[in-house]
């Protein structure tokens, strides 16, 4: 039964790895919903409403200040992801111990065998390297990628350690985005059902009902992806590993939701909602870097 599972969800994977060639179409897919979106709800309904006076007018201002902020955020996000490198293997990377011993000279495929059970050697034989640890080798990129978490078609690059903060950002802002703009056309939305009369021009309104369901749609299906990479981060886990991983409740870098949190999002709470760390944090959370992790000494060496 775990087997079929596992099949299915790598099929998942392939038929992403299919898309490889819709990248730039997904980019202005994403810019396309977020300017029906401008137009729908700055242009058409609320930007309107200021000169409204009273009420109306602190209204469209509160929703035009918060529309904007989070769409500041969101594109900031988005394009972070878009834009790091998720991560590569140095030339000629050795773990710190391997370092500590000296042995610093380059290795070839020939001169390691397979994988063993418990993972303390790990190889590349498509890169001809070594793979630091939960480093994975992304078919899509073609090379090996620092704590893969998967390869997203919709920011035409690969999440893992570099920017997987930047991902889960991406995908709040857009849940926030979404939702606000949702709430926000809801009484226009409503009115098209109504008896009385709309004003607007049949474009204007066509706009304001496809972002209110682009929006909703977008909303909805976000806030399960968000939903299931929170859960992902509490168990300091990533998609690949979740699926490669035993069954064995044991996890040996679950460190705690609080350190695993911080695994991702750094230590420094100021930097926490923003897709980038602090200096302070770079230097001293060598987890950061996707090179090291630390681990629970008691829980052995399983790696996958």
């Amino acid at each position: 039964m775990y087997r079929s599972g596992a099949v299915m969800a790598w099929n998942v994977f392939k038929f992403c790895t299919a898309l490889r060639g819709l990248g730039s179409i997904m980019i202005l897919l994403v810019l396309g919903v977020v300017g029906v979106s401008y137009y729908a709800v700055v242009i058409t309904n609320y930007g309107p409403g200021l000169a409204a006076g009273g009420l109306d007018s602190l209204i469209a201002f509160f929703v035009l200040t918060l529309f904007h902020s989070l769409l500041v955020m969101l594109l900031w996000s988005y394009f972070s992801v878009v834009f790091t490198d998720p991560g590569t293997v140095p030339p000629n990377w050795r773990s710190v111990a391997d370092e500590e011993r000296g042995d610093n000279d380059p290795l070839t495929a020939s001169e390691f065998p397979p994988d063993t059970e418990n993972g303390r050697v790990r190889f590349c034989r498509k890169c001809n390297q070594l793979k630091p640890p939960r480093c994975h080798h992304c078919s899509v990129c073609g090379r090996c990628v620092l704590k893969m978490d998967h390869h997203c078609v919709w920011v035409v690059n690969c999440v893992g350690a570099l920017n997987y903060k930047n991902f889960l950002l991406f995908l709040f802002y857009t849940f926030l985005e979404t939702s606000v703009v949702t709430l926000s056309l809801l009484p226009h939305f409503i009115a098209f059902f109504s008896d009385g009369e709309i004003p607007g021009t049949p474009g204007t309104l066509a706009t304001t009902f496809l972002a209110f369901v682009l929006n909703l749609a977008f909303a909805l299906s976000v806030m399960g992806f968000l939903i299931m990479h929170i859960s992902l981060v509490c168990a300091n886990t990533t998609t690949i590993e979740a699926y490669e991983k035993k069954s064995s409740p044991k996890w040996h870098y679950d460190l705690g939701r609080k350190r695993n949190f911080e695994q991702v999002f750094g230590m420094d709470r100021k930097f926490w909602f923003i897709p980038c760390y602090s200096e302070e944090d770079l230097r001293r959370m060598p987890a950061l870097h996707g090179l090291e992790y630390p681990s629970k000494p008691d829980l052995g060496a399983q790696e996958f």
